[in-house]
């Protein structure tokens, strides 16, 4: 009975394995049969688009971020405790170097020069009565009314005169610079901003009375990576570098020139740090303000310039493909000089190739291509063949 059981498993399983290895072979050897035909029919060629390069002149262009910064900002204190007699200026004024623009209290600084004027008049009188009678001292020597020693005293105290003269002028000048410490002027030309005291505020040399800051002509400083720095030295040893601003929602650039390279690279943010100036007449340009800068450092004469989707880069390079005479992909290898939005300046083409851009995903070196426009084209005429054929 157990005999019997066992041949019929062992049959079962038989019948089954042989069910299996004809649903899965057959279907099999089906697709390899559709396969085997296609490779004997041959693929395709592939559709492609095409562009030729063109020449051009390509300015080489950095471009970063700046901000607007005064050449130069002073913000004014008094040089002497006193108190605020007049204000000259308002907040916002725009003001020449040397304008008046605060009066302290003098009246203490005016008495202590004349105190110290009248002092240099006593020591001048003083000074004359002592050389007159030295003089007259001489004379009675000569006629031997005197002894020498009194001549000699005199001539001591004449000496002493002068010198006293002389330290009471000296302190009569520092009168006058302290006097003038309350007349303060406009160090330079620019805007005045916020104005911090008033007429009667006590003021002393670390009160801030008012900042000026120089608002033409007026620096953009901004940052460029340490790679561009070569072309940035060989630009400014050419001549002048023009650089132009853009402003925030504006097209309209203002222009101006480098004027600073650091003399360092940052080595943590691998930057350089520079500075245009430009001419600010219209104040267009406010300190602290946020500007976009593009820099020329240089101009690529008649370079090569394709359309970068139709460059390639991966292990084997940098290349493109190119549409061979027979009509098949050829690979031409290209260095990238330059890109700037779509486009890129290259090297390694001599202009007349047909350069693929839509397309080369599917490509291999040395597959059948057809031109897409070259093919709706030759349509198109069939069509219009046919169409007159029917007329």
């Amino acid at each position: 009975m157990k005999k019997k059981t066992l041949g019929i498993l062992v049959g079962v399983a038989v019948l089954i394995g042989a069910g299996a290895w004809h649903f899965t072979h057959k279907p099999a050897e089906g697709q390899g049969g559709g396969k085997s035909g296609a490779n004997a029919m041959g693929q395709g060629p592939t559709t492609v688009n095409v562009v030729a390069p063109v020449r051009q002149d390509v300015p080489v262009l950095l471009q970063a971020n700046g901000t607007v910064s005064p050449i130069s900002t002073v913000d004014l204190h008094p040089q002497t405790t006193s108190t605020i007699a007049k204000v000259h200026v308002k907040e916002g004024q725009f003001v020449k170097e040397g304008e008046l623009m605060f009066s302290l209290d003098a009246r203490s600084e005016a008495a202590n020069l004349d105190k110290a004027e009248a002092q240099v008049a006593k020591d001048r009188a003083t000074l004359a009565d002592l050389e007159r009678q030295y003089k007259r001292s001489q004379e009675l020597l000569n006629q031997k009314f005197i002894a020498q020693g009194a001549v000699d005293t005199l001539k001591s105290q004449v000496e002493g005169a002068r010198a006293t003269l002389e330290a009471d002028i000296a302190a009569a000048r520092a009168q006058k610079v302290s006097q003038s410490y309350t007349v303060i002027r406009a160090p330079m030309a620019g805007r005045v901003g916020a104005i911090n005291v008033y007429p009667g505020s006590l003021v002393q040399l670390s009160t801030s009375l008012a900042v000026i800051t120089q608002l033409n002509p007026i620096n953009v400083a901004f940052t460029l990576p340490e790679s561009s720095l070569a072309a940035l030295l060989d630009a400014q040893r050419a001549g002048k570098v023009a650089v132009q601003v853009f402003q925030n929602n504006s097209s309209q650039p203002i222009d101006g020139q480098l004027s600073f390279i650091d003399n360092t690279v940052d080595p943590v943010a691998g930057v350089i740090r520079v500075k245009a100036q430009f001419d600010n007449r219209d104040t267009r340009l406010w300190p602290g303000q946020y500007v976009n800068t593009k820099l020329t450092v240089q101009t690529l004469k008649d370079a090569l310039v394709v359309p970068q989707n139709a460059i390639i880069t991966n292990t084997r390079g940098t290349f493109v493909y190119t549409v061979a005479p027979d009509n098949t992909a050829a690979v031409v290898n290209v260095q990238r000089l330059h890109a700037f939005g779509t486009q890129a300046a290259v090297t390694g083409l001599k202009g007349d190739e047909k350069i693929i851009v839509e397309g080369k995903q599917n490509l291999r070196p040395g597959g059948k291509i057809r031109i897409a426009d070259a093919a709706g084209a030759k349509h198109t005429g069939k069509g219009q063949q046919q169409k007159g054929k029917a007329e």
